[in-house]
């Protein structure tokens, strides 16, 4: 099986309740970096990463620029920016909002299909627009691994509805089943059907 690089996480509305249950899911041990990319106003600073910190056994901070992907943890996309992904490090960027959003989904996951291809776990949570659907569609294209959240189950389906619709992912999850698939996936095992 391929080897696992990178988990990109994009949420919007009600994620953080969302996110926060996946990171609670994963083991302290846990060797591939997550990133997450999370909507929320430009002048939160860097709140997100101190209340994701608490929620799971990994360490959570804020991207920095020239981050490199080795032992990173759990990275949170800053409020603000968008994060690109490079074959050995990630970039910050300023350049215009994609669907109202700074930092976009599709944007750090396209980028993180187009560096690392296969080795690019995407997963796509609640949220009330369709960040995320372009970005995980380039996931599946470049032979990475898509997850998309239950849209019925979600607290806001219009996000993973079309993740679901553009992307058609290898796995539709129950927010409780995606810790232990990645889990999986990360360990190089087959995922279960879902």
């Amino acid at each position: 099986m391929t080897d696992r690089r990178l988990i990109v996480i994009g949420a919007s509305w009600g994620g953080l309740q969302a996110v926060g249950e996946i990171l609670a899911g994963l083991p302290g041990d846990f060797a591939v970096p997550v990133l997450i990319v999370q909507h929320r106003a430009e002048d939160t600073g860097d709140l997100l990463a101190g209340l994701l910190d608490r929620r799971g056994p990994l360490p959570v901070r804020e991207v920095e620029d020239k981050d490199t992907l080795a032992g990173a943890g759990v990275l949170v996309a800053p409020a603000g920016y968008h994060v690109l992904v490079e074959p050995d490090h990630l970039e910050l960027s300023t350049e215009a909002h994609v669907r109202f959003s700074r930092p976009s989904i599709d944007v750090t996951l396209e980028s993180a299909a187009d560096a690392l291809g296969a080795g690019v776990i995407g997963v796509v949570l609640t949220g009330a627009n369709d960040d995320g659907a372009v970005g995980l569609a380039a996931v599946r294209r470049r032979g990475g691994f898509a997850i998309v959240q239950n849209p019925e189950t979600a607290l806001v389906a219009t996000m993973p509805a079309a993740a679901r619709s553009s992307a058609a992912p290898q796995a539709v999850a129950e927010l409780s089943e995606i810790a232990p698939l990645l889990v999986q996936l990360a360990d190089g095992e087959a995922p279960h059907a879902a």
